[in-house]
């Protein structure tokens, strides 16, 4: 299951950071993968003890490795490859990401108002 050489393409897909191992690649390529503040490429091999940043569209990581593996596993099995190190503000940072998650609807007393919450309102004022 695991072995000496890993990519960290495919070890950063592995422990479920990415989705795709396509998608870990290119953050890498990007500069959303750091090494002790340098960028990488996706071909350099994993060493355990490594510390590494990732910075994601949902969130900031900093993870230490643990364990190396080649093959995605369940999440429950991925997290015993890594000990995740985020300081408390990236995980305060993170959570307000998710809270203000899009979900379509319009946030309050922000842009205009939607044909249905313009019709809602000109039936409450007409009816005074």
């Amino acid at each position: 299951m695991s072995s000496d050489k890993v990519r960290l393409d495919k070890y950063l897909w592995a422990i479920r950071i990415f989705k795709t191992r396509s998608l870990a690649t290119k953050a890498i390529d990007d500069g959303k993968v750091k090494l002790d503040g340098l960028g990488l490429k996706p071909s350099r091999n994993v060493v355990v003890g490594d510390t590494y940043e990732i910075k994601t569209s949902a969130r900031k990581w900093l993870i230490t490795v643990t364990g190396v593996i080649e093959s995605r596993v369940k999440f429950a099995e991925a997290t015993k490859h890594y000990e995740d190190i985020t300081p408390e503000e990236d995980k305060q940072y993170n959570r307000r990401l998710s809270s203000s998650f899009y979900t379509g609807k319009r946030q309050s007393k922000t842009g205009r108002p939607t044909k249905k919450q313009r019709r809602d309102l000109n039936e409450f004022f007409d009816e005074d």
